[in-house]
């Protein structure tokens, strides 16, 4: 199946950015915008209560699924927004660390954005994304 994402990097801007700064998707293909992924296990608990970096791989873990079952994979998202609960910006980026090593070179769009508070007890990231597929 052929990919529908063309990352598109800048030689203009700052190459301290560890993603793409700009993707695009043919007009055929198929988006599919998912709900923000939350490091919530099958009955419902919060997972990693007070671990950045083990909440933002259970978001991947649970981003997965949802995108398989949308007929994608982690390859085909087009960009992210990677939401923690913390002003702190080392919890910031010790939970960017763990959605971009998952995302390895297919390095979306992304914005990393630290906020008051998150929906479920306990939670601490969430990711959104949006995936393009060409069926």
């Amino acid at each position: 199946m052929p990919k529908a994402v063309t990352l598109i990097r800048s030689n203009s801007l700052s190459d301290a950015a560890e993603y793409a700064y700009a993707a695009t998707a043919p007009a055929e293909a198929r988006l599919i915008f998912l709900a923000g992924s939350c490091p919530l296990n099958n009955d419902g608990s919060t997972y990693g209560e007070g671990d950045f970096a083990a909440q933002a791989a259970k978001c991947i873990e649970n981003m997965k699924v949802a995108l398989g079952e949308a007929g994608a994979a982690l390859e085909d998202v087009i960009a992210t927004r990677v939401l923690v609960a913390s002003s702190d910006q080392d919890d910031l980026v010790t939970a960017w660390e763990v959605v971009r090593d998952a995302f390895g070179d297919h390095d979306v769009p992304s914005t990393l954005i630290g906020i008051a508070a998150l929906g479920y007890d306990h939670q601490l990231v969430e990711v959104e994304a949006t995936a393009a597929v060409i069926d």
